[in-house]
Formats: structure tokens, sequence, C-alpha cells
């Protein structure tokens, strides 16, 4: 009798995605470059669970009120508790900071890769999950802090292959912004909307742009760029001394978080036909007094690894994919899987990676089966093979086939 049982979809949960091997594989070099690069800066990484008290992200600064009411994954537990879903990690580890604050040691430069989720529709560059870098620079107020976090934000883009002509790194300022309200006499809700209005700046047209303009009574030249903040110019001419050229002054950029209090900043793609934001960050003052009566300084960006795939994949920048195993050892029999495993344990030891077939389908289907996963070297092991010492060895991407002695495999798997 068949199964009359509704079968599950194989879809993954909407806004998410799964990783496949070659998927996996561009993930982890994402990363990979990531670490080597802020750990090459002095920085060290940190952790922390997907799980916060729900009140971290309703205080007040911690975040606005859309992100918090409709954009979190909050439920309660089984302790009557309010939990969330981390949609940021700044809230966290300014947390982490504050707890031990009178054990660590400043500046203190973090770095973390956490998956963070959001409620949102999911679109081209946003999901509802993602991973995104994080590096921070706690127990300063330096302006050479800031300077820092935009030559790391500037040192990753280069890292991955892209060229300065690739991507623009816009800096804004939101206490000049912050002095430019109290001078109009803007309330608290004008400047909100002002935030906002500027940070959607680029989702709109230039005329709506003007329009919400218009009616804070704000002229569009107002906030030109011909005069940055006198911190932002120094930085920018530092930065074009050491012949960087793609840091430039942009009232307009103010983030849209509500604890960011000095210099922001966000990396633009710069091809014609995306002209995105990247990722971004900036100074926060007073994150950490949520957590205590001594404020500490930081600064710092987050990036995220969708935003930065679809920018490497179009700049070329994703290198091919190549599975971790050297070799597919196919054999000839069943019988033989017990000496192919003695086999692949040598040359395991000797730091080959090995996947072995068991034998239980025709040798074509093997070898067809090496290729399906992209493993370069197949070796066909039969009783010739294991009685003479004498394996071959073939290139499945030439064609080429080398003839070695069981003792010289290894060296010949991990040269090629």
């Amino acid at each position: 009798m068949a199964d009359s049982q509704k079968k599950l979809s194989t879809e993954a949960y909407k806004g998410v995605r799964d990783f496949y091997p070659e998927e996996q594989a561009v993930q982890n070099f994402m990363f990979d470059t990531l670490k080597r690069f802020v750990e090459k800066v002095g920085y060290v990484e940190y952790g922390a669970s997907i799980l916060e008290p729900a009140e971290l992200y309703r205080s007040k600064g911690a975040e606005n009120a859309e992100m918090v009411n409709e954009q979190t994954y909050t439920f309660t537990d089984r302790g009557d508790r309010e939990v969330t879903l981390r949609p940021e990690m700044t809230p966290t580890v300014a947390r982490m900071v504050a707890a031990r604050r009178r054990d660590l040691g400043f500046p203190l430069r973090l770095y973390s890769i956490p998956n963070v989720f959001r409620y949102e529709r999911p679109q081209k560059g946003r999901l509802r999950e993602h991973w995104q870098l994080n590096v921070d620079i706690f127990g300063t107020k330096s302006s050479y802090a800031d300077a820092e976090i935009l030559g790391v934000a500037y040192g990753i883009m280069r890292t991955f292959g892209a060229k300065e002509s690739d991507f623009v790194i816009k800096v804004g300022s939101r206490s000049y912004l912050d002095a430019f309200a109290k001078e109009r006499g803007l309330t608290d809700e004008q400047y909100k909307t002002l935030r906002r209005l500027l940070d959607a700046k680029d989702k709109m047209t230039a005329q709506e742009f003007e329009a919400g303009l218009s009616e804070l009574e704000i002229e569009p030249g107002m906030l030109s760029a011909d005069n940055p903040p006198a911190d932002i110019e120094q930085m920018l001419k530092e930065f074009a001394a050491a012949n960087i050229n793609n840091i430039v002054y942009d009232p307009s950029i103010v983030r849209g978080f509500d604890y960011y209090t000095g210099m922001v900043f966000e990396v633009f793609n710069t091809n014609p036909e995306n002209r995105r934001a990247l990722f971004g960050g900036g100074r926060y003052d007073n994150l950490t007094a949520l957590f205590d009566d001594e404020p500490c300084p930081g600064v710092g960006f987050g990036m995220g690894d969708v935003t930065l795939r679809d920018f490497l994949a179009s700049r070329n920048l994703i290198p091919a994919y190549v599975p971790p195993t050297h070799v597919y050892i196919a054999i000839t029999s069943p019988e033989l899987a017990g000496k192919a495993q003695t086999f692949a344990g040598d040359l395991r030891e000797a730091g080959v990676n090995v996947a072995i077939d068991f034998g239980d389908r025709k040798l074509a289907d093997q070898i067809r089966m090496a290729s399906k996963h992209k493993i370069r070297h197949l070796i066909v092991l039969g009783e010739d093979e294991i009685t003479s010492g004498n394996i071959k060895i073939k290139d499945m991407e030439s064609g080429d086939e080398s003839l070695l002695s069981k003792a010289d495999v290894a060296a010949f798997l991990l040269k090629a």
C-alpha cells in the first residue's frame, strides 16, 4: 500500500540558504580571507550565543523602532523570558566589554563573524539570515582609531583583489549632522525624519529626496560636501598622502542605527549597474552606558557575507572550486575494499586527503562519481596494482596518466 502521508518540502526556510560543498567553499574562502587580514592588523576573535534578552534591543539607542518591533525573531522561552535571535552584533559585544571592562586591556581590538537574523522581505543582497564580519576598537576616542577602521575596510577590499576604482568609501559625521539639526532648530522627530531620509537617499529619486528635504525646510545645498568637519578633513588628507584616493566626504552618510555618535561611513560598489552600499559602520561612544555608568568609546563596522559575495562574483574575484579531496580510489571488486582502506590509510598518514569507493558499483560508475565530485586525481586499484605495487594515477582534468611505485604516490599527489 502506497504511503499517503504528505512529504515534507526540500525547500529551505524563506530567506535563508543551504550551503552545498561548492557554496560552502566560497563561504570558507571569504571567511578565511577576512580572518587572515584582520588578525594581521591586530584584531582578535570573540564569539557569543545567537540568543540575547529581547530587552537588549529595546533599550534606548540600541535600534530603531521598526527593526525592534517588525524585524526581530523574538519569542518567549519556557521560563517566560523574552528572547531574540540577534539581528546584529554590536549590542552583544558592547555588553561583553561592559561585563569585563576591568579585566580587558584598552585599546581593545576585536572581531567576529557571527550569523544574524532579521525578519524582512528577502531581496538581492538582503536575506533573513546572513553572516557578518564585525570589527571594533574599544577604549579610545582618538581620530586615529577612526582612521584605522577606515583603513581596515579599505584593506579588506584590496585583499580580495578589488581595485580602487571598484569601490568608494563615503564618510559622514553624526556630530556634524547633530550640530546642523540644532542650528536649524529641528525637533527630535524632525531630526529622526532627516536621518531616515538621508539613509534612504540611494533608494529614491532625486525629486523624492528633495521633496523630503523641502518638508523639513532644508535646501539640498545646505548639506553639501564642500566643507567636511576638521577631523574628517585631516583623515582624508592623510589617506591621500598614503596614495589612497577613494575615501571621500559625503554629508548624506548617516547610517540607520541610533547609537552612532561621530564618524560614520559606507563602502559602495562603483559598478554603474549596482551602485549599492556594501557595508559600513562608524563611531559609537555611548553604547556601553546601557550597562554601567562608565561608557566605553568604540568604533567599528559590520560587513555582510551576501553583499560581499555578490560584489566578488560581479568582479570575478571568487576562485574556482577545488574540492579538499586529493584523490579518489576506485576498486575493481568489493573484496579489495579492505586493502584499499589500508593503502588509503598510508596516504592519509602522509597528508593526502583520500576518498574510497566501496566497489559495489560498476567501475565506470565509480569513475563518473570521481568526476562528479570534481576530484582531480583517480586511482583504480585492482589485484595487479596490489601485487606489483605499481600505481597508475590519472589526472581527471588533463587525462594524463602517471605510473608510480606505491612509495612515491603520496609525494606526487601533494606536489600536484
